[in-house]
């Protein structure tokens, strides 16, 4: 390739890069935190270029792209690429979506149809996380199933992509955590008095322990939700949270999305300290995000349970169990039993005076009488081993 040239030009967005060859432009960098970062972006791909002020195709690329953020729309598919060295299908997907007008959105599997590629979601979602001409090559412009905002790989994650259409007139759904369901959480005293009024055995324990206390974590969505769960798998807490903050560390603001994570090389996932199995279950989970098998957090809280496990466990590494810990901590659904947990079982043969561990069918059985809260019973059951642990001797004499 021609030796690169490059500059730092302002917009409406703050302090871009652009980078050029005399093929043309050969990368275009939107604004990272400060100037410093953005030079040390574009020289992480040019380590040769010079920055230079901008002349001819470079200055017209420059003010096109300045007008069109300031919203003097402009389609910008006269500004001419250097993309040699780029693979055949992501010159092609770069193409096609070079032909989706200010104000336009597309799918990422319309986008692989347009490629003559369809079922190509996950490729056209790599190219899209890759692309090295944001703002020419408007990704910005391509969405998620049920038109989603998906995610968007460059500084600033999706509040960026958000901004950008917006100068289009295009107006997203809100991506912030989403709100809990519009269903009122029953009163835990109520929750108590109905079990204990159903089941004296299970009355006991509650005696001791209160009402129940079920804490329903703040979600930014599914998918971020369930690739915490992948991460967290067969580890332990302290392992699990550092592997899971070092592969946040990888997505701007932290914020993980499903085109991001595609963009990324399996040697960053591997280096955050991901197996490889684990790092094949993040990319299906990203794949079924992006092709909508797995709902927005909104859309989840339009479906009942079992239609939450069936649309999820498509996923690779996504089992009954974790869609149920979703159902409880995440959406607080009020009538969930995982009755393959092993807490849960063992806190039932615990409460009840068993000499066998019950199995998941007893349990069942046994939970019928605890609907419609038997969420309530699953927490009473996890408090009983807590209780039983207290209780046990140290060993010190």
């Amino acid at each position: 390739m021609s030796t690169a040239s490059f500059a730092l030009f302002d917009t409406t967005l703050g302090r871009c890069g652009i980078a050029w060859t005399d093929r043309g432009i050969a990368s275009v960098q939107l604004p990272e935190q400060d100037d410093a970062a953005t030079r040390a972006k574009i020289l992480a791909r040019f380590p040769d270029a010079r920055e230079q002020r901008p002349q001819g195709e470079a200055k017209r690329a420059i003010d096109a792209m300045r007008a069109h953020l300031e919203g003097r729309l402009d389609p910008l598919d006269h500004i001419v690429l250097d993309d040699r060295g780029l693979p055949g299908f992501h010159r092609r997907v770069y193409e096609a979506l070079r032909a989706v007008g200010p104000g336009q959105t597309v799918g990422y599997g319309e986008l692989a149809a347009r490629v003559g590629s369809p079922g190509a979601a996950r490729a056209v979602g790599q190219a899209v996380g890759r692309n090295p001409f944001p703002i020419v090559v408007p990704c910005q412009r391509v969405l998620a199933a049920g038109g989603r905002p998906g995610g968007f790989s460059a500084h600033g994650g999706v509040d960026t992509k958000r901004r950008m259409l917006g100068i289009e007139g295009v107006t997203l759904a809100s991506s912030r955590a989403a709100p809990a369901p519009t269903v009122p959480a029953p009163d835990p005293q109520a929750v108590a008095a109905h079990l204990a009024d159903r089941d004296a055995r299970l009355g006991r324990l509650i005696a001791q322990i209160g009402p129940p206390r079920i804490r329903i974590a703040e979600t930014q969505s599914t998918f971020a939700a369930l690739a915490e769960s992948i991460v967290y798998q067969q580890l332990t807490g302290k392992a699990a949270a550092t592997i899971h903050g070092r592969l946040r560390a990888l997505f701007p603001r932290k914020r993980l999305g499903p085109e991001a994570l595609l963009a990324l090389k399996d040697e960053a996932l591997r280096g955050a300290g991901l197996s490889r199995g684990k790092v094949r279950a993040l990319r299906d989970l990203a794949d079924k995000t992006l092709d909508g098998t797995v709902p927005s957090i909104r859309a989840l809280h339009g479906l009942d349970d079992d239609a939450i496990v069936e649309r999820l466990v498509q996923v690779r590494g996504i089992g009954r169990w974790t869609v149920e810990m979703l159902l409880i901590f995440r959406l607080g659904r009020p009538d969930v039993l995982p009755v393959d947990d092993y807490g849960v079982r063992h806190g039932f043969k615990l409460a009840y005076g068993k000499r066998q561990m019950p199995t998941p069918r007893d349990v069942e059985r046994h939970g019928e009488r605890w609907r419609p809260f038997r969420t309530a019973a699953s927490w009473y059951m996890w408090r009983a081993v807590d209780l039983a642990r207290q209780k046990a001797p140290t060993g010190r004499g």
